[in-house]
This record gives C-alpha cells, sequence and structure tokens, in this order.
C-alpha cells in the first residue's frame, strides 16, 4: 500500500513539481514511511511509501540504470522471485523489493508484462528513451487509481481522487484490468476472461477448491513486517484467518526462508457491543490459536467519524459509507499496535453467489451474469471500502479471494453449483470445502453484511440521523440540487452534502455509481423479486424470506 503521483504532458517543469509535491502531500496517508520524486522536463512521478517488503532499501521512485525508465508502484507482486526466471538478460538490482521486477519486466516484454503480474497494483512507468508513460491497474481494481486532465491538457495521474480535485477540470477512475500507453493513446484491457462473457461449465472439486484459495493465501502473507487477520465471525473471514493461522505456525516451526516476523498471528473485529459478530468472531479466534483483539465502537464514536470516513473514502455511496466506518475505527487501532498489513475475507460474496438475494435468481445464467457485474463493480464499492478505509492509517489490506489465480479456478466452475435454491445455504461449495477447519456453527453461519454484522443498531442509528437533517422538501428537489449522480434516499443525501463540501470538482459525483440497489444487488437484479418493488435499502436484512432478521418478518 503506497500512494502514485504522475504528470506528464506539461510544460512548465518547476511549477508542475511543486504540484507534484502538493498532490502527493493529500495521499501521504497511504504512504508514511517514507516519500520520493523523480522530475525532469517531460516526466514527474512521486511516491509515498508503506514499506511491505524490502524495507531498508525499497524506496521509489526506481530507476532502470540500464534505460534510464521510471518507475513507480502501489501494491504487491506475489510472484516476483518466480518472474526473474522469466528474463532474458542480466539487470542492475538495486532492491529486494517486490516491484523492481515491473522495470525489467517491461524492458524485455513490453505491456505484456502486465499479465505476467500476480498481484495487487496500481503503477506508473515512465519511458525515458521514448519519451512515453505507461500506466496499469490491478485485475480486480483492489488498488485505487484515478486520471485526470487540466485546463492545459497536462495528464495527471494519482492512487486517490483528492489528489486530482483542485488542479484537474476532468478526472476519472482508472478501469480495472486496463493499462494505457501513451504511445497508443488509448486504454486497453489486459485482464479479459472467458468467464466474463460465457457462462462456465467446470465442475467443483471440493479438494480442489481448499487447494486454490489456501495456495492464494499463502502468497499474500508475503511480508517483512508484521501482519496480521481480520476476523468478522463470518464465514470468509474465518476461512482466510484459519488459512493464515495454519501456515503462519508451519513458517515459525520449519525456521525456513519464510519464518514469519511475530511468533503469533494477531486478529482484529470490531463492532458495537454485544454485536452479531463480535462472540463469532472470539469463538474463530480461540479456535485458531490467534492474539485476538476486539474493538467496541459506540455509535457517537461512529457519528463522529462519518466525515472523516467519505473524505478518505471518496464515495456518498450509503453501503460503502455504512460498513467502512466501522473498518475505518478498527484501522487505527491496528495500525498502532506496529502491524502494516492485514488479511480480509472481501470479494468472496462476488465469486460464490453469496448475498442473500442470490437466493432469488432464476436461474443458473443469470446467477452468473450476476456474479460478472458484481466483480465488474468490486473497484466502485468494496474493494474501495477495503483498501481506502485502512489506507487512512497506512494499513494495507489483501483480498486472497479476488487472487487472480484463484479467479481463473472458481469463476469457470458452473455457476449450477453455486446457486442456492430455496432454503439451500449460500455459498454450499465453499462451505463444504472447508469442513474441519471450523466449528460447525461457524461454516454454516448465515450470511451478514459488514454494516450488519457489527450491530444492528448502527444502520438504524444512521438512518435516523439522516431524516434529522434531510427534510422531505430537500428530497423532492435531490434532483435539481444534484443533477450528477443524485442521491436517492436521505442517508444518501447525507452523505452527499458531506462529499460536496470536501470534494468541489464536478467530476467528483461523477465517480460515485448511484442506482436503486437492495440487499447489495446491482440495479438489474432487482428484477429477481417482486418483494423487493418500493424498497430501497441495501441492508441484507431486506431480504425478509432468508434472512433470520429481516427488516419484514416472514408471512407478514
Amino acid at each position: 500500500m503506497c500512494g502514485i503521483i504522475g504528470i506528464f504532458d506539461f510544460s512548465d517543469q518547476s511549477r508542475m513539481r511543486v504540484r507534484a509535491l502538493d498532490m502527493a502531500s493529500t495521499i501521504r496517508h497511504r504512504g508514511p514511511d517514507w516519500s520520493g520524486i523523480y522530475a525532469d522536463e517531460h516526466a514527474i512521478l512521486a511516491h509515498e511509501r508503506l514499506s511491505i517488503v524490502d524495507v531498508e532499501h525499497g524506496a521509489q521512485p526506481l530507476v532502470d540504470s540500464g534505460t534510464g525508465n521510471v518507475l513507480c508502484v502501489n501494491g504487491e507482486i506475489y510472484n516476483h522471485e518466480a518472474l526473474r526466471a522469466k528474463l532474458k538478460k542480466p539487470h542492475s538490482w538495486k532492491t529486494k523489493s517486490d516491484c523492481e521486477i515491473i522495470l525489467y519486466l517491461y524492458d524485455e516484454y513490453g505491456p505484456k508484462c502486465v499479465e505476467m503480474l500476480s498481484g495487487i497494483f496500481a503503477f506508473i512507468l515512465y519511458d525515458k528513451k521514448r519519451g512515453s508513460y505507461f500506466v496499469a491497474r490491478d485485475h480486480m481494481g483492489v488498488e485505487p487509481l484515478y486520471m485526470g486532465w487540466d485546463k492545459e491538457g497536462a495528464v495527471h495521474i494519482a492512487s486517490e481522487m483528492k489528489a486530482l480535485d483542485q488542479y484537474c477540470d476532468e478526472f476519472k477512475e482508472f478501469q480495472p484490468g486496463h493499462y494505457y500507453d501513451s504511445r497508443q493513446k488509448e486504454l486497453i484491457r489486459w485482464y479479459d476472461r472467458r468467464w466474463m462473457h460465457a457462462v462456465p461449465r467446470g465442475r467443483a472439486s471440493p479438494k480442489r477448491l481448499r487447494y486454490e484459495l489456501e495456495s492464494a493465501v499463502r502468497r499474500q502473507m508475503m511480508s517483512d513486517v508484521p501482519y496480521g487477520v481480520l476476523i468478522s465471525g463470518g464465514l470468509d473471514s474465518s476461512i482466510i484467518a484459519a488459512i493464515a493461522a495454519k501456515y503462519s505456525r508451519r513458517r515459525v516451526e520449519t525456521k525456513d526462508k519464510e519464518e514469519a516476523w511475530w511468533p503469533r498471528l494477531h486478529s482484529f473485529s470490531v463492532g458495537l457491543e454485544n454485536s452479531p459478530d463480535a462472540k463469532f468472531a472470539k469463538k474463530v479466534a480461540e479456535h485458531i490459536g490467534t492474539v485476538h483483539h476486539e474493538l467496541i465502537f459506540t455509535l457517537q464514536e461512529g457519528l463522529d467519524a462519518i466525515r472523516d470516513v467519505i473524505y478518505h473514502l471518496e464515495t456518498f455511496d450509503t453501503t460503502t459509507v455504512r460498513a467502512a466506518t466501522p473498518m475505518y475505527l478498527m484501522a487505527r487501532k491496528i495500525k498502532s499496535m506496529g502491524i502494516k498489513m492485514v488479511l480480509s475475507g472481501e470479494g468472496s460474496d462476488e465469486v460464490f453467489g453469496g448475498y442473500l438475494y442470490f437466493h432469488m435468481a432464476p436461474d443458473a445464467k443469470e446467477f452468473h451474469e450476476e456474479l460478472v457485474r458484481k466483480l465488474s463493480m468490486l473497484s466502485k464499492y468494496d474493494c474501495l471500502r477495503a483498501n481506502k478505509a485502512t489506507a487512512a492509517f497506512g494499513l494495507e489490506t489483501r483480498v486472497p479471494f479476488l487472487d487472480k489465480e484463484f479467479l481463473d479456478y472458481v469463476m469457470g466452475i458452473d455457476p449450477e453449483q453455486k446457486m442456492c435454491k430455496g432454503s439451500k445455504m449460500e455459498k454450499g461449495i465453499l462451505r463444504e470445502a472447508f469442513q474441519g477447519l471450523l466449528p460447525e456453527e461457524i461454516v454454516w453461519r448465515q450470511k451478514e453484511q459488514f454494516s450488519d454484522g457489527v450491530g444492528y443498531g448502527w444502520i438504524d442509528t444512521l438512518k435516523k440521523h439522516a431524516e434529522e437533517h434531510i427534510t422531505d422538501e430537500m428530497m423532492a428537489v435531490a434532483a435539481t440540487r444534484f443533477p450528477v449522480s443524485t442521491p436517492n434516499s436521505k442517508e444518501q443525501y447525507y452523505y452527499r452534502l458531506i462529499f460536496d463540501e470536501l470534494f468541489k470538482s464536478r467530476a467528483a459525483a461523477a465517480t460515485v455509481p448511484v442506482g436503486p440497489s437492495i440487499a447489495c444487488s446491482t440495479p438489474t437484479a432487482i428484477r429477481w423479486s417482486k418483494e423487493f418493488a418500493g424498497m430501497a435499502d441495501p441492508s441484507g436484512r431486506a431480504v425478509a424470506n432468508v434472512h433470520l432478521d429481516g427488516l419484514k418478518k416472514k408471512n407478514t
């Protein structure tokens, strides 16, 4: 987790260098460990570093002494050691950083180097000899990236929108799974899979599924600093934590080159007093043997943090703000303990159909197409939340369920095997694959959205708070007040007011998707159920005939 800045196609180097430094200062929370900058008459690259791998020598921007190319990276390249074997000629290595490999892969393979990377990343590479630049983002958009243009046409690249807001008249999200080569002057999609265009027919194997996910977790445990795991007490985070605990112990016991920095794995959970998640998280921690830390926050502490959360997340989406606030509070506590990286269960619901509304999918084809829609929007929702809520305090979140190699396997499974028809429990194939690793009550616990699981009083309080600040008259003219990305509820209207106070450019609001959503569905999936008609709450409890504590009781 770092912060990157790039400015190109400008005329005044001295002025743009000052601008780059100012932009970098707005995202220093992402990389509080060191700052670096490169500048010449054609390019300026700035970097705010969070040191995870090669803490002593991995400062950026990195420069290839052979070609003069310059690189800034935000992210982690898990297969960097294996990729060294792909190099055809010797290179003058400056660090043991996982990111330096990108310089030499680009030198030998050009833009195709992006497809070779296994990891989460957003990077800017200045090709000094050609006078061009190359920008790329990981397959799912786990790491954020934005691109903008000022009145003079200078191109600006930044990890977060706030760095562009005061300088660019136009900016937008840099699309996940794409790269931009300034010589071609177009965005090219590099991550393209068959499952994105057709319904897969692969057969699921519990043994293979378990192997692929364990491999993903083990890859993502790459770290030279203390790391931890997030446990909500639900299935997904519990599986990731249990796998991490298994391999963390092995790394200590074998005393090999992968020896863990800390001999004990620490876990973290967050919630209101007596929240649904808290007791289950504690049971998981006791079962897998982690040193567990539970953060209890109050409703007032949550309300007080809303403005800061919206500033860091750069969104006014209702579900995202609801879920990010407890995560934001927890991240500060985690970082205070000296931990720089955590593993999380994000992404499981998008690949297995874990949201409760998936019970209503009419057939396997629509089930799969909704998975693809959900995955394509993760960079605007769950990935945005997981990344920016923790990056606010210089903490990196990794997401093994969205590992590129794991996705290649799991998204190739016939969706018929993922479906949860009738009373069948969602994510059945995942639960079956990890039978025995966790207590049965965890393996078969029903889905809770994070904003529900931290305590139902949290959402109810947010709704009440919005009702006190936003009138019916204000909602009646919402489309006039906010013609771009018009808020569709009082709660979202309240968040939008704060957002517009923080971000002045009209381009800012356009980066936030707005549309009807029930229980985190896409607008398309709302037509699956007549029950959704007239409803407007994204809480999982909106699925009344599936959720045990539905907002509406069964048969009413």
